[in-house]
């Protein structure tokens, strides 16, 4: 198998939020090359104050994070997840892949990208795959382009158990940060009467709108290309935010406003180690009524305290 090798290029000031992100894509590891502070960790790890001069001549004010991707893993999604993360959390960046051609890592990669039930009532079935059985369940038609969403990620996942428990029939629906638009198709489904997608990648707007049409809910899915809800105007039943904890609590400080009376808000791509935040983000003003968990990665859903 050919792997991907995804070179991030950040800021050195912001190398570790940009690990961090790293990390959700690739959980057993990843490598940064940080040269900021050359000479004080030779000292603190080698003690020791002769450096290699091709190390001195190394930038001091960019910082590279390395991750290695299988193709079953989804390059093509994992760099999505990266660029949209980040414009999120504003780190400039630079992404290259090497080992193959992103016409060749996209292409290889469908062939490990299979149908898969999600929940008690969908199935995500991926255009190119032709033979299935969905049985009763319900079948979500999906082409996610370059766009992050496949079903594939525990955090989208963990989303559409959720809608799944959540979307009554006549909702309205708010997605923020959507990708490939899976989760708002997957709660008009459900039986949404409506679902605006937002998305700052214009890309994405466009695959979510084309992923609608697929799935013939074209006509109640709105996509909106823009920061968060800096476009958005009306109340929903339900509004699900699959994006990263420190998103999330910028966008929990004025989401009531999009919130009718007892809607649900849907929260993950929360790391485990940044729930009591997010939690901390909530309190006083929402109350936790759910949440699930799978391999480090949280989904929360609360509801405004009455």
């Amino acid at each position: 198998m050919d792997w991907t090798e995804v070179k991030i290029a950040v800021p050195a000031k912001d190398v570790d939020r940009a690990g961090d992100i790293a990390q959700m894509v690739v959980p057993y590891g990843i490598y940064i090359e940080d040269y900021s502070n050359l000479e004080q960790e030779a000292w603190e790890i080698a003690h020791i104050d002769l450096i290699d001069e091709e190390l001195l001549q190394k930038d001091r004010e960019t910082a590279w994070v390395h991750v290695y991707i299988s193709p079953e893993e989804n390059p093509q999604e994992a760099v999505a997840f990266l660029q949209e993360r980040y414009r999120a959390e504003g780190i400039p960046n630079e992404i290259t892949t090497e080992g193959c051609s992103e016409e060749d890592w996209i292409n290889n990669w469908k062939k490990y990208f299979k149908p898969i039930p999600v929940g008690k009532k969908l199935l995500i079935r991926p255009t190119w795959e032709e033979e299935y059985d969905a049985g009763e369940r319900t079948v979500l038609h999906l082409e996610p382009g370059l766009a992050f969403g496949t079903g594939t990620h525990e955090t989208t996942r963990l989303c559409m158990e959720f809608l799944e428990e959540t979307v009554k029939p006549g909702a309205t629906v708010l997605d923020v940060g959507c990708g490939s638009g899976i989760l708002s198709v997957a709660a008009l489904l459900l039986g949404a009467d409506s679902a605006v997608g937002v998305d700052i990648d214009e890309l994405a707007v466009k695959t979510a709108i084309e992923n609608a049409s697929r799935n013939s809910v074209g006509e109640r899915f709105t996509g909106i290309c823009g920061n968060l809800t800096e476009k958005v105007t009306g109340k929903y039943d339900v509004v699900v935010a699959n994006i990263v904890a420190d998103v999330i609590l910028l966008l929990t400080g004025d989401i009531e406003r999009y919130l009718k009376p007892g809607a649900v808000y849907l929260m993950s791509g929360i790391i485990d180690t940044r729930e009591s935040d997010v939690l901390e983000g909530l309190r006083g003003k929402f109350e936790v009524i759910g949440r699930r968990e799978e391999k480090g990665w949280v989904a929360l859903a609360a509801r405004v305290k009455s």
